[in-house]
């Protein structure tokens, strides 16, 4: 089998599955507690948030753990908007960004402007600055996009954010972490999912810096923070602080490893007439989006099923539509935006895997 759609999900680390089983079993007692039981996962709780928040570089008390990174977008969307009644409803974002936040901010009722984006799809600095002066009260772009694999500069728009307003400034980072560097040094909020880095589904968290007020999503009894109430889910905690771990640990040799396959791969993909690729070349090495002139995109994913080989048309979140949206708004060209296919790879995936992908995409071209 040659997997090929890691940035929809990857597969889960056996150590991470090992943390969850664990945990599942010997720490039986509700973290909140006040018995024996709850004290030892309090203390287990305690110490896994701790781990996270070492590997983010970021104060205890600033990751919220949530069930996935669409509900962590949707915190800190809502949560900023409900925190802060009296500021202005303009929200500055791009096209690019995944349907957890633009579908979530297609249903609130703010001004959603779109920022302008240069010819490699990067968020153009001036027009950034221009759009500030309109005092919005948050800044919501990705860090890398899940369909092309669009790299923004979060550490210099953060930077611009902070010295020209007093908006928020949210990341969604679900396809970065572990994958590229990631500094949260300008950034307000910041999102991520364990399944996307070999942790399991259900486990996601936002970083919430401890000046940025929310409000939040769900209400009820003492929890993990005041952020988002429920039992706290412990063994799924401990499995994203390990997952993470490992997965940074390994990102630096996984990223090598991993740009040597993107290039093999481009170079042979760029040999074929019917195929325009789709990323540019200094997008994320994870990620490579191109199209097949002429051939449906479900019709392709079918036939390399058929070989055991998985891809998608486009980002899982939003396969049902026609055609890619992001990308035909920003190729202007139909035909290439309904042929598109996402290629996505992990540290788990081999240079003899692309060889043999590329053998039986020709043969079935």
């Amino acid at each position: 089998m040659i997997y090929f759609d890691n940035a929809a999900t990857t597969k889960v680390n056996d150590e991470v599955l090992d943390t969850f089983v664990k945990v599942s079993k010997e720490y039986i007692g509700n973290a909140n507690s006040i018995h024996k039981l709850g004290f030892l996962s309090r203390k287990l709780m305690k110490a896994s948030t701790e781990q996270v928040c070492d590997l983010l570089k970021v104060k205890e008390d600033e990751v919220i753990f949530t069930s996935s990174s669409s509900e962590s977008n949707n915190l800190a969307i809502k949560g900023v908007l409900d925190a802060y009644p009296n500021r202005k409803k303009i929200i500055l974002t791009t096209i690019l960004e995944h349907p957890s936040i633009t579908n979530t901010l297609n249903s609130l009722d703010v001004e959603v402007i779109n920022l302008k984006l240069d010819y490699n799809y990067h968020i153009d600095i001036n027009d950034l600055k221009e759009k500030l002066k309109l005092d919005p009260i948050l800044v919501s772009i990705h860090h890398v996009n899940s369909e092309l694999g669009v790299i923004q500069n979060i550490d210099t728009i953060g930077k611009v954010i902070k010295e020209n307003s007093k908006a928020i400034f949210h990341v969604d980072g679900t396809q970065s972490l572990t994958k590229i560097d990631v500094n949260l040094t300008n950034v307000d909020l910041f999102s991520a999912s364990a399944h996307k880095f070999n942790g399991l589904k259900g486990i996601a968290l936002l970083v919430k810096k401890e000046k940025i007020n929310l409000a939040p999503l769900i209400n009820g009894g003492e929890s993990q923070t005041i952020y988002r109430a429920g039992t706290p889910a412990l063994p799924l905690i401990a499995s994203i602080a390990k997952a993470l771990r490992l997965a940074i640990e390994e990102q630096p040799k996984a990223y090598l490893k991993v740009k040597e396959i993107n290039k093999y791969l481009r170079d042979e993909l760029s040999k074929i007439e019917s195929v325009t690729i789709n990323s540019k070349i200094d997008s994320s090495p994870y990620i490579i989006n191109f199209s097949i002139k002429g051939i449906k995109p479900e019709t392709m994913i079918h036939k390399l099923e058929a070989k055991e080989v998985y891809l998608s048309t486009k980002t899982a979140c939003s396969s049902k539509e026609g055609y890619s949206k992001s990308i035909y708004l920003l190729t202007k060209d139909k035909e290439i935006s309904k042929t598109s296919l996402r290629l996505s790879l992990s540290k788990d995936s081999t240079i003899d895997e692309a060889k043999e992908f590329i053998k039986i995409l020709k043969d079935n071209l």
